[in-house]
């Protein structure tokens, strides 16, 4: 068996054997329906990258113009006002929301530079024949950043804030804000193309066995941990709680350790910090006709009652629906699995799912105010400045993201494991579902 023939399900911990797949399809788990791998595209290796490196370098030049150029103008007779991402920041970190402003730069700048910028690395080396300096520290990054990263999220809160305006004043769109849509589809492709291939190909470039894997036997016992940095499967470098992965160093773990305790204190924190979120002013508006402030729910209904209430929906469902259900569904799994409940698992892995891939969401109203409170800088007409709730309500966002993060989805199938006794040789498993074909050696 090749070293690269093993995947592990990431959700359920069951171990695969790889099959090809045909163009378009994608291998599920049989036991908890998680994506586990998807078809190649391309005409190999060297095409492959040849796509990787064109549209990296594509995405990071559009991403220098949305930095540098305005956003979109206002224009109140006569008077005028234009942001760009950058200045957005310093305003909120010179009206004394350094907290605001750092996540806001995290989040739109710093990761997405860090994804762009490693990836092209990377992959411009490998294109060349070189596996560069750095190779598996820099693709680690690359993972880290992505979880991070949320131009999709501030695209949308752009769109909001140039619709929440047109109320106000005239709005003049800009060069920056063709870029952030034109980067915005280019990192949903780059975004789709799978990291871990990178260190298969790395390993085939410098042509160097790995030390301790033997895949010609499933002995019973025999300790097989994926490493969910690179994805390779195989037994551990170390001993005890000091187990790293042989090819790309990370540390490996049976489980997540103190998986459950973390994401309870994270949850409680979140649960703590969700009440000033909702009932703090997020943004305060100072204008000839005196002061305002708005709160989250505030600002639905004065959408909703604008006439905007395509909008309002968005930002009910992204600010106060989201983060309630996130906190419901992380509090759900994190007791089932401390009570090792053996509960519909499959249901609860995609109620995991889905907590992971909507956290990043909530983080629509914080943009939305960055920008509005950046926009209108109109001294004797109206100032518009960021208030405490959009610090509360950013601390819960980043909260129940790291929760979900902390919490080992495998922990969910541990009580079902014990159910079954151990197989000594793999169970093949094969289903059919078209294009979610699932044709693998399911081994438990």
């Amino acid at each position: 068996m090749h070293r690269y023939d093993l995947i592990s399900c990431h959700d359920c911990g069951v171990l695969y054997r790889k099959r090809p797949l045909l163009p378009r399809e994608k291998a599920r788990c049989v036991r908890c329906r998680s994506v586990l791998y998807r078809a190649a595209s391309g005409r190999g290796a060297s095409a492959g990258l040849d796509k990787v490196v064109a549209l990296t370098l594509g995405a990071a030049l559009v991403f220098l113009i949305a930095q540098f150029f305005p956003i979109v103008e206002l224009d109140v007779n006569g008077l005028t006002s234009s942001a760009t991402l950058l200045g957005s920041i310093r305003v909120l970190w010179s009206e004394q929301m350094q907290v605001v402003a750092t996540m806001v730069f995290l989040f739109t700048i710093l990761f997405p530079a860090i994804e762009l910028g490693s990836l092209l690395y990377v992959a411009l080396g490998l294109r060349g024949g070189v596996k560069v300096p750095g190779f598996n520290r820099v693709l680690r990054a690359v993972q880290t950043a992505r979880e991070w990263g949320m131009t999709e999220v501030l695209m949308i809160g752009i769109l909001i804030t140039v619709v929440k305006m047109t109320s106000l004043a005239t709005v003049l769109p800009q060069p920056g804000l063709f870029a952030f849509g034109a980067l915005t589809l280019l990192l949903a492709i780059v975004v789709s193309f799978d990291p871990k291939a990178l260190w298969n190909l790395g390993d085939d470039l410098t042509r160097q066995a790995l030390p301790g894997i033997r895949y010609k036997a499933f002995a019973p016992g025999a300790k097989m941990l994926p490493c969910h940095a690179c994805g390779l499967v195989a037994p551990p470098l170390g001993h005890g709680k000091h187990l790293r992965c042989v090819r790309c160093g990370s540390a490996l773990h049976v489980r997540k350790p103190n998986s459950i305790s973390r994401t309870w204190a994270l949850l409680i924190a979140a649960m703590i910090l969700y009440i000033p979120a909702n009932l703090l002013p997020v943004m305060v508006t100072q204008s000839l006709f005196g002061a305002q402030d708005d709160t989250i729910m505030s600002g639905v209904v004065l959408f909703w009652s604008s006439g905007s209430k395509g909008l309002a929906i968005i930002i009910f469902i992204a600010s106060v629906v989201v983060p309630m259900l996130k906190l419901g569904v992380l509090a759900l799994l994190a007791f089932t699995a401390q009570r090792r409940s053996r509960w519909r698992p499959r249901q609860r892995t995609v109620l995991y799912r889905m907590v992971e891939f909507i956290g990043r969401w909530s983080m629509l109203d914080i943009f939305v105010v960055t920008l509005t409170v950046a926009l209108v800088r109109f001294k004797s007409l109206a100032v518009i400045t960021a208030g405490p709730g959009a610090l509360a309500f950013g601390a819960v966002v980043v909260l129940t993201m790291l929760a979900a993060m902390q919490f080992d989805p495998r922990l969910i199938w541990d009580p079902v494991d014990e159910q079954v006794p151990g197989e000594e040789e793999p169970v093949v498993v094969t289903a059919h579902t078209g294009n979610n074909t699932v044709i693998g050696e399911q081994h438990v």
